[in-house]
């Protein structure tokens, strides 16, 4: 029997970053329109609290989530995160401002984009993510338990006070202080707070699907404003300004740079740029392994960083970064484009623009509220479990030394030890550390060999030729020849390997077992 001939199949049309062959900003505009809402949702609150933990008035870290939204969105190597204040970041600005003000915050803010804008320039963004992971998630630990302990005093109605040890220490008198025969703003602050936290916990394990786009947060707060604003209780609120002109603080002098001459505010905007840096590239390659689309460019999002805190310091605002739970939002939502973060920055300014007086109704208890859930949330000891299950005990050292001096010392002294423990795995290897990373064709395959010691110095090049390496080609990954393996690469390494898997690709990973032991890779 003979076949009609067939006509030839039309060429497919090219990819766009979503992978349905539509391009441009506004190629998939109802997505990105509905995602961008859910964004807005979940900033609106987190915005307000992060500036409250920080120290600062709220409006400023809504000003950071205009900016991170309606630039850095529109300039960003990651087209689908998020940037806006972020939570760890706000120990570090609240003993800035409170060991050298508020009116410092913003030259040594825009000194931190700077070298942002600098580090991209250079192409260092690959340095940032040979961090030991250990370090970094050590660090956000850290700042988690002291965010914890630091809002714990705002669900009383309190300040917080200085460090993490004085609010650990006045913990047991704010609670044997509640007198509930007679109840007062502090009692009333604390009933609304845990209402706040009530129902962000509530939601999240009894929400039905249909509604799981809708976040806690944005709930637990609604509850409490319409508590307070419908019995009129007497508890401490947000402030916000009447214009929203009034919450963009520009430079009146040139003594507004004078900060700038002091070592040690350079310091600390080296110290900001570091750490905003670092979280902003570990969200952005945690963002990758949540969708398909177009890969990160780390040099160019570390200069839309750079640009974004710039700005931010002109306008008296918070730093930001890019910030991992409103980016899971915006993927899950089914963003497809840089769209839907560029218009959630726009919905914020509408927003506090045309309903100010609704942001003053919100009881502060309440965003203390959801900063003690996204505080704890990051005290995850699920990381850590991890690194000692999967790489023994001195990354989890590692961690925990870290933590602990984030908590009883200060952020930047945490990492620095951190960072120095972690050269403690490069030490039986000195001998190898160069790290020696060959392509070679093979047919239909190619085949990456590693040779040496794979720790973190050689990371910057390894990352560079697997990210290369095209979809639709099976790879070959030899580690014959690698005498020892680290953690940070380990763990690099898995999350390729574990990207390429889900994608469909059968790619072949071979070595010795004491390299393949912390991979994941089918026995």
């Amino acid at each position: 029997m003979t076949s009609a001939p067939s006509t030839p199949a039309p060429a497919p049309a090219p990819a766009s970053a979503a992978g349905t062959g539509r391009s441009g900003l506004f190629a998939h505009f109802g997505r990105d329109f509905t995602a961008s809402i859910v964004v807005f949702l979940v900033a609106m609150p987190l915005c307000m609290g992060i500036a409250i933990a920080s120290g600062v008035p709220a409006e400023r870290g809504l000003v950071t989530g205009i900016i991170g939204g309606a630039v850095v969105g529109f300039l960003a190597g990651s087209p689908l995160q998020v940037s806006g204040p972020a939570a760890g970041l706000a120990v570090i600005v609240f003993e800035f401002v409170r060991e050298h003000g508020l009116e410092a915050l913003g030259p040594v803010l825009l000194l931190a984009g700077l070298f942002q804008l600098l580090a991209g320039a250079l192409k260092l963004g690959g340095m940032f993510r040979a961090i030991s992971p250990a370090v970094v998630h050590g660090m956000l630990a850290g700042i988690g338990a002291l965010i914890v302990i630091g809002q714990f005093h705002i669900l009383f109605d309190a300040k917080p006070m200085s460090s993490g040890l004085e609010n650990m220490a006045l913990m047991p008198a704010r609670v044997l202080g509640l007198d509930l025969t007679n109840i007062a703003a502090t009692e009333l602050a604390l009933m609304l707070g845990l209402v706040t936290i009530g129902v962000m916990i509530a939601w999240e394990k009894l929400r039905p699907k249909s509604m799981g786009l809708v976040p806690g947060a944005l709930l637990g707060v609604l509850a409490a404003t319409a508590i307070a604003w419908g019995f009129n209780l007497g508890v401490t609120r947000v402030a916000v300004p009447e214009s929203i002109a009034a919450a963009f603080v520009l430079p009146t002098s040139l003594s507004w740079f004078a900060p700038l001459a002091s070592p040690a505010l350079i310091v600390s905007a080296l110290a900001i740029a570091f750490i905003a840096s670092a979280e902003t590239l570990l969200s952005a390659a945690a963002v990758d392994r949540m969708h398909d689309g177009e890969r990160t460019k780390y040099d160019k999002e570390l200069r839309a960083q750079g640009i974004g805190n710039f700005l931010c310091g002109v306008f008296g605002a918070l730093p930001m970064t890019g910030v991992i739970v409103r980016s899971s939002a915006n993927v899950q939502a089914g963003a497809k484009t840089r769209l839907s973060a560029i218009l959630h920055g726009v919905w914020i300014l509408g927003f506090v623009a045309l309903l100010p007086w609704l942001l003053r109704e919100v009881p502060m208890a309440a965003l203390g509220g959801v900063l003690v859930v996204t505080g704890w949330k990051l005290v995850s000891l699920k990381h850590v479990r991890h690194l000692f299950k999967a790489h023994g005990p001195l990354p989890a050292a590692i961690w925990a030394v870290t933590f602990v001096l984030v908590v009883t010392t200060d952020l930047l002294t945490g990492v620095l030890v951190g960072l120095a423990l972690s050269l403690v795995e490069l030490l039986p290897h000195f001998k190898d550390l160069r790290l020696k990373v060959q392509e070679h064709d093979e047919g239909e395959t190619t085949r990456v060999h590693l040779q040496g010691a794979a720790t973190f110095v050689g990371l910057t090049r390894l990352n560079a030729v697997l990210e290369k390496q095209p979809a639709d080609r099976p790879v070959h990954l030899d580690l014959g020849n690698v005498k020892a393996i680290d953690h940070t690469t380990a763990e690099t390494l898995s999350e390729w390997i574990n990207r390429r898997r889900d994608s469909g690709e059968q790619d072949r990973v071979t070595g010795p077992e004491h390299v393949l032991r912390p991979l994941p890779v089918a026995s």
